[in-house]
């Protein structure tokens, strides 16, 4: 689903106060899909912008004033954050709920859009008039007022007429509308003001500092209180709380923004996904490989990416009197290693995959915990193929991406087809033949989707698949890309059945997408409790003194010995040894005394399913090694069954 650009007022109670709230769309990988910037009235953008507007440092709103304060000679802008089309579960417990409450969006409800494009005194029921004007007299208008900011907005419009919306006699904006009927249409109970936040103009470090207030707006109480719960259960959640609480990873400063580094308990976690990844795969008949993470520019030069990705590349360096660069991408090494030999049609389909870490350059202001960073690791993989082989070749990739996907427990998938955009390499035949075979797999696999008109890359059509976690919010993971333009850049070929040369079709595709990014949505997918199979520490053996000491170490040793991951914990009580074992989100937890050393026992206590009772270290083992056997099925670490 494609993001809409727009923009408007929005309507806010309070008799001291006037406020004007502008939308648009934040990156895929923010948990919240949009953005409301708030900012005193005369200030708006349009269609195409990325960021919010500002005000003037001259202008006064009472609200703002108190915010001004501290920076006085900042601009200031305020931004809202919305969920969108998300199931509010409202007495939820840790794995679920029964009440839900479904959320609209923007484009889901024109009511909603209308609402969160209206601004000012709800009370007084102004009417909201549109007028289209000219460029030079919007251009006039906003000159008198003295608004630099809002020029450049004007500027980004390229769509006319401009159009302006008043609210009475009060005040007017540039906006794209639209708006709802008047102002006593919005439900002063549904509306609410949450918190500020810094941010540059245009998400640009070169750019002034704003102060962003984020607010949100909705239909109903009831839809406004169920937003709020969800916010509060996303933040219970954050990846970025949960990683520093459970040890799981951090980004360092004196490495610098955007790198991350794994711990030793979420390169545990780490581990354990690559070691499924892999055995997947070689399971399906790929061929694994490791490649270099820098390369000569000249490779990047041929690949295009020297033309069309520079801004997202570091910069080169040189080496003995050539220049090098940070690979961004791994597909073009493994078109080199395709290369490497010739080819017979009898060869294919040809599959290749890569754990390959790239490393990308993005504004500092844009950086957010895992979800967007300047070094990580894809999954990457690459099918060279014939035409006929496309479709199943497809399917085969749609097989593979739910077996690793249900293993970390998402069922539901939101998946989308896009189509020949206007400029596009490859002539007709191969676009039609690419995307009858992206169909016809959808259509075998029996999977729902969305056809995204003319929404695929200039280079070939592609399925792009969401994932969505336990609070309903979709993620961008699975990406499958049919490329037409790699084999003619490098002039890849084979040999067919009549000994003549001809180009094979290049597929690219990635189940999880990267590494560090799974891991921040697995993180809050199960709020840090991951599934037994996947937990860094399953058992934690907790001494009731220190007497017990020698036997705990015993069980350890047969529990590692097991391939079960244990540790032992002592020298606090025994109540305090249990809480911090479940503040640490450890599944299971076998307890000794007296009376388990004589038995040569444990007891055993799961987070989730309490009290297990007394048992032998070799029925835990037993037990844990049977609930871990199938992990897609696993979700409450009980395992007494």
């Amino acid at each position: 689903m494609r993001l809409p650009h727009f923009i408007g007022c929005f309507l806010v109670h309070s008799p001291k106060m006037a406020a004007t709230f502008a939308i648009s769309p934040l990156p895929s990988s923010t948990p919240f899909p949009f953005h409301f910037h708030f900012h005193k009235p005369y200030s708006t953008q349009r269609s195409g912008s990325l960021h919010g507007t500002l005000f003037s440092p001259t202008t006064s709103s009472p609200f703002l004033n108190r915010y001004r304060a501290k920076r006085q000679k900042c601009l200031s802008t305020i931004t809202l954050a919305v969920a969108t089309d998300s199931s509010i579960h409202q007495n939820q417990n840790q794995r679920g709920s029964e009440d839900k409450i479904v959320l609209p969006t923007n484009e889901s409800s024109e009511t909603l859009l209308r609402i969160r494009h209206t601004d000012r005194i709800i009370g007084r029921n102004l009417p909201l008039v549109r007028e289209e004007v000219s460029r030079d007299e919007a251009l006039r208008r906003i000159m008198a007022l003295n608004e630099p900011y809002k020029i450049e907005i004007l500027e980004s419009i390229k769509e006319e007429p401009i159009t302006i919306y008043h609210i009475g006699e009060e005040w007017w904006d540039l906006c794209a509308g639209p708006h709802v009927d008047s102002t006593g249409k919005i439900n002063k109970k549904a509306v609410e003001l949450e918190s500020v936040a810094g941010a540059y103009w245009r998400g640009d470090e070169r750019k002034p500092m704003l102060q962003r207030i984020y607010g949100t707006a909705w239909e109903n109480e009831e839809q406004l209180k169920a937003y709020l719960h969800f916010k509060e259960e996303a933040k219970r959640r954050d990846h970025r709380r949960l990683g520093q609480d459970l040890d799981l990873f951090s980004i360092q400063d004196d490495a610098g923004g955007g790198l991350v580094f794994w711990h030793p308990k979420g390169a545990i976690v780490r581990h354990i996904i690559e070691d499924l990844w892999k055995k997947i795969h070689m399971a399906r008949d790929y061929d694994l490989l490791y490649t270099p993470h820098v390369a000569k520019a000249e490779l990047w030069k041929i690949s295009g990416h020297l033309d069309f990705y520079k801004e997202s590349m570091y910069d080169q360096m040189s080496i003995e009197d050539e220049i090098y660069q940070l690979r961004p991408m791994n597909c073009p090494y493994h078109i080199l290693v395709y290369k490497r030999k010739l080819n017979s049609y009898r060869d294919f389909p040809i599959r290749v995959a890569e754990l390959g870490t790239v490393y990308r350059y993005e504004l500092s202001g844009s950086l957010h915990g895992l979800f967007r960073v300047r070094g990580f690791t894809q999954d990457d993989a690459h099918i060279f193929c014939l035409e006929d082989q496309i479709k199943d070749e497809i399917r085969g990739v749609l097989d593979l991406t739910e077996e690793i996907l249900l293993k970390f427990g998402f069922d539901k998938y939101e998946v989308n087809l896009s189509t020949r955009p206007e400029k596009a390499v490859g002539d007709d035949n191969i676009w039609e033949k690419a995307i009858s075979a992206l169909k016809d797999a959808l259509d075998d696999k029996g999977w729902t989707y969305q056809i995204d008109e003319g929404g695929g890359a200039f280079y070939g059509p592609k399925i792009d698949l969401k994932i969505e976690d336990a609070l309903g919010r979709k993620w961008q993971c699975s990406t499958i890309q049919v490329d037409f333009n790699l084999p003619q850049r490098f002039d890849i070929t084979y040999v067919d059945s009549d000994g003549e040369s001809k180009r094979p079709i290049l597929i690219h595709r990635a189940v999880l997408g990267s590494l560090e990014r799974f891991f921040g949505v697995l993180i809050e997918h199960y709020a840090g409790d991951f599934p037994l199979w996947l937990s860094p520490i399953q058992v934690r053996v907790l001494p009731v003194t220190d007497v017990q000491l020698e036997y705990c170490n015993d069980v350890i040793n047969n529990l590692k010995t097991k391939g079960i991951r244990a540790e032992v914990c002592h020298g606090e009580r025994l109540a305090k040894l249990i809480r911090n074992a479940e503040k640490q989100k450890i599944p299971l937890m076998a307890v000794v005394g007296a009376k388990e050393v004589e038995t040569k026992s444990v007891t055993v206590r799961s987070r989730f399913g309490g009290e297990l009772g007394t048992m032998s270290v070799d029925d835990l083992i037993s037990r844990v090694n049977l609930t871990t056997e199938n992990p897609s099925s696993i979700h409450h670490f009980d395992i007494s069954n």
